[in-house]
């Protein structure tokens, strides 16, 4: 049964999905298993991911079954979430965070909030949560401030918090070309990556 906050059930905590994509190369380092969660109370004008404000939509989904579909991917990484906002389901985020780093995949995290915000919540799930991550990507989405260095990231303004040696800023990863993909994920077409690429790509 999911409990009116949504976030478990008989079969333990859940997470509220937006969209998933097992094996993608334009959501961070390497090939990663990227997870879009559903709802953000931020809203920023000109989010790429509009569709992913409102909190009632998505799919719930146990959080131990998206960690073993993370974890029975071959070939991937790590795993990046982005939404929507991930803080906004910082609890059940951060325990599918802690299996997925326990089995020796990467974390990174793109987030509205920026690191001060997050830490001024004294929330003891946001703080799991920033524990498990490797590289965070912190900041509101500013449109007026394109980013055109930076591979990732959607605004001059957002920072890459780099807090494990798994990943350095010097990088040649970070500053090679966007891209973006088409999959086909459960019978739909899901076009994801750069916001500018992939909106050349959409019907």
């Amino acid at each position: 049964m999911v409990l009116a906050d949504g976030t478990s059930s008989r079969s333990g905590p859940t997470l509220r999905i937006a969209q998933k994509v097992a094996r993608t190369e334009a959501e961070g380092p390497g090939v990663r298993y990227a997870l879009w969660v559903q709802g953000c109370p931020l809203r920023c004008a000109g989010c790429c991911n509009p569709e992913m404000f409102a909190t009632e939509r998505g799919t719930v989904e146990p959080v131990e079954a998206l960690a073993r579909q993370v974890l029975a991917t071959p070939g991937i990484e790590g795993l990046t979430l982005l939404g929507g906002e991930p803080f906004s389901q910082a609890g059940p985020a951060a325990l599918l965070c802690e299996r997925v780093r326990a089995a020796g995949l990467s974390v990174m995290v793109f987030t509205g909030y920026t690191l001060a915000e997050l830490r001024a919540q004294g929330s003891e799930d946001v703080a799991r949560l920033l524990a498990t991550v490797d590289l965070l990507v912190d900041g509101r989405f500013e449109k007026e401030q394109p980013e055109t260095a930076r591979r990732w990231i959607g605004s001059r303004n957002q920072v890459m918090h780099f807090f494990t040696a798994r990943y350095a800023p010097d990088d040649a990863c970070f500053t090679a070309p966007n891209t973006a993909e088409v999959h086909f994920v459960g019978g739909r077409l899901v076009i994801n990556g750069w916001p500018a690429l992939a909106d050349r790509l959409r019907p």
